[in-house]
């Protein structure tokens, strides 16, 4: 079983290791021939899915022999779970978090049980932070007060933890030192709304292969991991090893 947890959208010519690991990661096919069935979940604030599944699903047949299967969100209701029944690997895409969580409304034990099987997950951006079983969903304020920058809201106002996949036992946030989501992270865990999170810079992502709080981290750059401490918090970095 390998989660991989990536700090931004998906950008191969940025960081092609997260596509290559995660497809080394999968299963081959026990029948001769079949291609690897892997699901991509994509949401596009505009409205047009199609724009961006390519986006995911190119870099994925350049490395395997695959199907991919388009998992296209939209507003008029969520996704059916059974997609997940019988795929190979799973991948979330980026963008607005709060509408993946919509999208994806009952597909978080259909996921899990791929996941548990050893079917590898891998999650850009928003499908990084729906990964947990409590995670960090946008806003910019905690009681009011502004711990990161407005843009990076997803259009809420205050922090809100949300449950998510239940995958991975940490909130976690993204584009930590490049949009100063660290703050958002550590305001989180500060303020009791989570135990613990951790915040994934771009170009970097984090491998989780047993379920559990350990992780590896892969890419250019750092992760943070923010613990409930006394009354505070402590922050320890984890450079990626590559």
């Amino acid at each position: 079983m390998g989660i991989f947890l990536a700090g931004a959208g998906a950008d191969y010519d940025s960081f092609p290791d997260v596509f290559k690991r995660f497809v080394e990661d999968i299963p081959r096919p026990g029948v001769e021939g079949r291609p690897l069935r892997i699901a991509v979940v994509v949401h596009h604030r505009g409205g047009c899915p199609e724009s961006v599944l390519q986006d995911y699903a190119a870099p994925l047949r350049s490395l395997a022999y695959c199907e991919v299967v388009p998992v296209l969100l939209r507003a008029g209701g969520p996704a059916d779970p059974a997609v997940f029944d019988r795929v190979d690997a799973v991948v979330v895409g980026g963008g607005l978090t709060p509408a993946y969580l919509t999208g994806l409304q009952g597909c978080g034990s259909a996921i899990a049980a791929r996941v548990a099987d050893g079917f590898p997950y891998l999650g850009f951006s928003a499908g990084a932070m729906i990964a947990p079983g409590a995670g960090i969903v946008g806003g910019y304020r905690i009681g009011g007060v502004e711990v990161c920058g407005e843009e990076c809201s997803e259009d809420l106002d205050e922090v809100e933890v949300r449950a998510g996949l239940g995958l991975v036992p940490f909130a976690v946030d993204v584009h930590a030192a490049q949009a100063g989501t660290l703050s958002r992270a550590v305001g989180a865990v500060a303020a009791g709304l989570v135990d613990r999170a951790v915040a994934v810079d771009e170009d970097t992502a984090i491998v989780l292969r047993d379920g559990g709080g350990d992780f590896e981290v892969i890419g250019s750059g750092n992760c943070w991991d923010i613990r409930r401490s006394g009354t505070g918090c402590s922050v320890s970095i984890r450079p990626a090893v590559n």
